[in-house]
């Protein structure tokens, strides 16, 4: 049964913080909130907490994992950016954005997509998120909380404590930020040449699309 760790959404306690990355570093897996909807992470480097993600989501090797980093430096570790994608990533970031980029030698293989070479990559705009990874020391490996029962937007019928319960079985620490379950994903920018495609549009695209047109960058919708 996972420790439940309750958490201020805007002011998380720093001592806490500690206990949780402690408990990360020593291999847990978290159940944690973001600027968009709840992830389930572990350290990046964490091989047996990355297959136990994978199995909790059904996951295939083609999907993207996400990296998150807590600053641009932190994105240029891990992945290859054209000094084109560089300042427009510069204006997105911290936000719900997911950023699918050429992956450097640094990324664990495990988190490669196997025939495209390339990794998501995520700076969160949440205290308790940006709190993690910087108290950690360490990126983190995340991925949107659901199981393969919660399909569409089947997340938009659960409450809080339903969702967590659904959980609690399978991770090892859930963090309760109590509040209102956000049901909405991040969007995800393809920019793995400077031609961006579009591959979901969801929080934040207002934003993103003022950056490009203020750049004046064209956007592609992948269909």
């Amino acid at each position: 049964m996972a420790e439940r760790v309750k958490l201020h959404p805007e002011t998380p306690h720093v001592k806490r913080l500690f206990e949780v990355t402690d408990k990360i570093r020593d291999g847990a897996v978290v159940l944690f909130p973001t600027d968009s909807q709840y992830a389930i992470g572990c350290d990046y480097k964490n091989k047996k907490g990355i297959e136990r993600i994978r199995e909790i989501r059904a996951l295939g090797k083609d999907d993207h994992l996400t990296i998150l980093c807590d600053s641009l430096s932190g994105i240029s570790k891990f992945a290859h950016i054209s000094d084109h994608n560089f300042k427009l990533i510069k204006r997105l970031i911290p936000g719900p954005y997911t950023f699918i980029l050429p992956a450097t030698k640094e990324v664990p293989k495990l988190l490669v997509h196997p025939k495209k070479k390339t990794v998501g990559i995520r700076v969160p705009d949440y205290p308790i998120a940006e709190g993690l990874v910087r108290e950690l020391g360490n990126p983190m490996l995340a991925i949107t909380a659901k199981k393969p029962n919660m399909n569409g937007n089947a997340l938009e019928k659960y409450e809080r404590e339903p969702f967590l319960r659904e959980f609690e079985k399978v991770v090892d620490v859930t963090i309760d930020n109590q509040q209102k379950l956000p049901s909405r994903e991040t969007s995800i920018l393809d920019m793995t040449d400077d031609n961006t495609k579009i591959l979901r549009r969801d929080l934040g695209a207002e934003e993103f699309e003022e950056v490009f047109r203020m750049e004046g960058e064209p956007l592609e919708e992948e269909i």
